[in-house]
């Protein structure tokens, strides 16, 4: 969840809560309320094709500046260049915050190259044209990030360069080999693809939460993200980004619909736990699209929230009782009860292996339901507001409007899990 809010998922993906995950802490509120809150009231991909003739026609015609050697491309700045002559391939195209990045790409005139698996989206749900109408406007090809070889094969076949990589790739899971799969080995497949045919920037979508890696998903992160800015100092030629954004609204809205049956807000400890300033879609996909050309973003870590002051789930909920027009209802729940059910899951996993990622999905809802979505001051080891950078023009309040009137259709994050 970005994911760290949501799992972005993306090609493989999208959406730690990247994409990134706050919907482990949601949907076992979810579960909370269906199943325990009535009592407590009571009591008191993959098949790979080549790109084909029929799907080349999609690509739009190659400028003579696409075709240049690689030599060339790196010993000029593509930043120079018209938008329309500036080659970008997007990893994670299909994903949650994917498919938000290539339209704004597209819309600011870049000619866009979106690698995408013959089956995408959630349990692979999408045939072929349905990514291509998805991704109108982008020259989609596909391929398997996951495998080396065969991406390779796929980008030589396109017979073109790169300026820019982008990747919203991000486990749709969280499980612990799924997310050294996708945000570590897949990512870094699109580097080393993109680099030999000429790329010469590479913008990474990651997470704010991978500030205090407590999580199988955000160490494979971290570790990229390490080998990316060290092929940055080998390499003068070569520049990165790396975008770590807050809260995505959709992994804030799993309890709207609930409360709008009357049913209780519910939070974990007193709903101060954890605070975020949540960002929407079309607002981060426009701050990392401004990465392409921005040169104030060259090499940096880039944190990023959306507009105002940082909510609490206190405040969330009180936001949404106010749009519904209803008294506050707030269910507490202690969050020792994520701590035994993780103890459990824990001791169980060291007699049935097979179990790791149902351990792994307890403690991504327990990261979730106490962590802040905010920079981590390393001169106090507090999370701190006022230093995580805010952005955009849409509101969470804006959002839960929306929600209210059309509901969560169509708004997964990504595959289910025990949550």
């Amino acid at each position: 969840m970005s994911l760290c809010s949501s799992f972005n998922a993306s090609t493989l993906h999208s959406a730690q809560p990247q994409i990134y995950k706050t919907r482990f802490s949601s949907q076992f509120i979810r579960q909370f309320q269906v199943n325990s809150i009535s009592y407590a009231l009571a009591s008191s991909s993959q098949n790979i094709s080549k790109p084909l003739e029929i799907w080349r026609q999609r690509f739009k015609p190659i400028t003579a500046s696409a075709t240049n050697s690689v030599e060339t491309t790196k010993a000029s700045s593509f930043r120079s260049k018209n938008p329309k002559d500036i080659n970008i391939l997007v990893a994670g195209s299909t994903g949650y915050i994917g498919k938000f990045v290539v339209k704004e790409l597209v819309d600011r005139g870049f000619n866009v190259i979106a690698i995408a698996r013959e089956r995408s989206g959630i349990r692979g749900r999408n045939s072929k044209e349905d990514t291509l109408n998805e991704l109108q406007g982008a020259n989609v090809f596909f391929s398997d990030v996951t495998d080396l070889g065969t991406l390779e094969k796929s980008l030589q076949e396109l017979d073109l360069s790169f300026d820019v990589v982008l990747s919203c790739l991000a486990s749709r899971t969280g499980g612990v080999k799924d997310s050294w799969k996708i945000d570590y080995e897949a990512t870094k497949n699109s580097l080393i693809a993109g680099k030999k045919l000429g790329a010469s920037h590479f913008v990474l979508l990651s997470a704010i939460c991978v500030q205090k890696p407590l999580l199988e998903f955000q160490r494979a992160k971290l570790k990229f993200e390490a080998e990316l800015m060290k092929a940055a100092e080998l390499d003068n030629g070569f520049t990165y980004s790396i975008v770590r954004p807050t809260a995505f609204f959709k992994s804030l809205g799993g309890q709207v619909e609930l409360v709008k049956e009357g049913k209780p807000y519910v939070m974990f400890g007193d709903g101060k736990l954890c605070a975020c300033k949540p960002i929407s879609e079309q607002d981060l996909a426009s701050f990392i699209a401004d990465c392409v050309l921005s040169e104030d973003k060259i090499n940096q870590l880039l944190p990023i929230g959306g507009p105002g002051k940082a909510l609490t789930p206190l405040e969330q909920g009180e936001i949404l009782f106010k749009l519904l027009g209803k008294e506050p209802k707030f269910l507490k729940v202690p969050i020792g009860i994520m701590d035994f059910a993780i103890g459990i899951l824990d001791f169980l996993v060291k007699i049935f292996p097979a179990m790791e990622d149902a351990a792994e999905f307890g403690k991504i809802g327990r990261y979730y339901a106490a962590e802040s979505m905010l920079v981590l001051d390393p001169e106090t080891g507090e999370y701190s507001a006022e230093k995580t950078p805010s952005y955009g023009k849409d509101t969470l309040e804006e959002f839960f409007e929306r929600v209210l009137r059309e509901g969560m259709a169509g708004q997964e994050l990504g595959e289910q899990t025990i949550f």
